[in-house]
């Protein structure tokens, strides 16, 4: 050993142990990352959390698990913690309050990254929305002048951490629509209880309006990820060394954040409205009428409906799809729920037999 206690020439280092903080860890996507790193790693795992009652995917109480209690704008009573992290995940957000949403998804950012130690610090992997770049994973000037605060306030950030001293280390990632959890609540694969998601939330309702829906034809795509796959990806890249996978190299035109869109291959709405008609057991009709911008636009006059102007950019902009995307499959991965049909039936949403066949079985009977 060196009189710095370091090792000297030829002297094998040791491994470092992996001490991961995961903020946000009672959200969705927080637990299921929570979940796969307690069971596929031997990592320690640092939990920051506002309400311990919340984490129900995880036991509060095992081993490698240490909660961390608090807001995000409140660091300081977790400093020393934070300085042992050898992997940072911030999948916390804000929305609906100005004022919140700067200082959680801005601010909070900036004073999270000062607490860890760059001796230590290994890799960040930093959640922002695909919903603020463009087709080629460029920021939309749009997200900045006319978003949300949300939006708003995470195309500052990602433009800030292109600058930041720890840019290199970190791996920006863009969720697109996110599934996760059960319709109704319950257990997944016989563990623990997810959160659901807000978009899974709303498939009930979605079925709903489904006698509506699927006699409009809308112009639209998008992509969609189940959370569980999210939690693939990231339990990859926080296994292996930094920029060392065959997809570690940015795309042209990306800054120092690497960015990856996480998201299945796009659908159609038409589509997504055929294939939850067709799970439900109805039937599609052969004419539609079709909504167009200046359709929508009529309706927005005559209904006196308050849109924002992020509402507006996005009836024009229609078709939010990114190229590349980054399923697990990208990383030599197999997806939780690569399908429509897989999210419907892993978010328990009641499957049911076509009519004429649900007639023909009543006949029979």
């Amino acid at each position: 050993m060196t009189a710095a206690g370091r090792p000297g020439p030829g002297i094998p280092v040791p491994a470092r142990p992996q001490r991961i903080l995961i903020t946000g860890a009672s959200g969705c996507v927080g637990q299921h990352i929570a979940d796969r790193l307690l069971r596929e790693s031997d990592a320690e795992l640092l939990l920051l959390l506002r309400d311990p009652a919340k984490l129900t995917a995880v036991p509060a109480d095992h081993p490698r698990i240490t909660l961390l209690v608090g807001d995000l704008r409140e660091l300081t009573p977790h400093a020393g913690a934070i300085a042992t992290a050898t992997h940072v995940v911030h999948t916390a957000t804000a929305w609906g309050d100005p004022a919140r949403a700067m200082a959680v998804n801005v601010d909070a950012v900036k004073q999270l990254l000062a607490l860890t130690s760059p001796e230590w610090l290994e890799q960040v992997l930093y959640f922002s929305t695909a919903s603020i770049l463009d087709r080629d994973l460029q920021l939309l000037p749009e997200a900045l002048t006319q978003g949300t605060e949300y939006i708003q306030t995470k195309a500052l950030c990602l433009q800030q951490l292109e600058d930041h001293p720890l840019a290199d280390r970190i791996v920006a990632l863009f969720p697109t629509l996110v599934f996760g959890g059960r319709v109704e609540g319950g257990r997944v694969d016989g563990r623990g209880v997810f959160p659901t998601s807000y978009l899974t939330a709303g498939l009930k309702e979605a079925c709903r309006w489904l006698w509506l829906a699927k006699w409009l034809r809308v112009d639209a795509s998008f992509h969609f990820i189940h959370a569980g796959d999210i939690a693939r990806v990231c339990a990859h890249l926080l296994s292996q060394p930094p920029g060392s996978e065959p997809t570690a190299d940015p795309e042209p035109g990306q800054g120092r954040v690497r960015r990856l869109v996480l998201g299945q291959p796009a659908v159609t709405v038409n589509d997504t409205v055929r294939r939850l008609t067709r799970w439900r057991g109805g039937w599609m009709p052969p004419l539609a009428l079709a909504v167009t911008p200046a359709l929508v636009e009529v309706l927005i006059k005559l209904l006196r409906l308050e849109i924002t102007p992020w509402d507006r950019f996005s009836i024009r902009q229609r078709h939010f799809v990114h190229e590349p995307i980054s399923p697990p499959e990208r990383f030599g991965l197999v997806s939780q729920a690569p399908t429509l049909e897989a999210v419907f039936e892993q978010a328990g949403l009641p499957r049911r037999r076509p009519l004429a066949e649900r007639l023909w079985q009543l006949f029979r009977s």
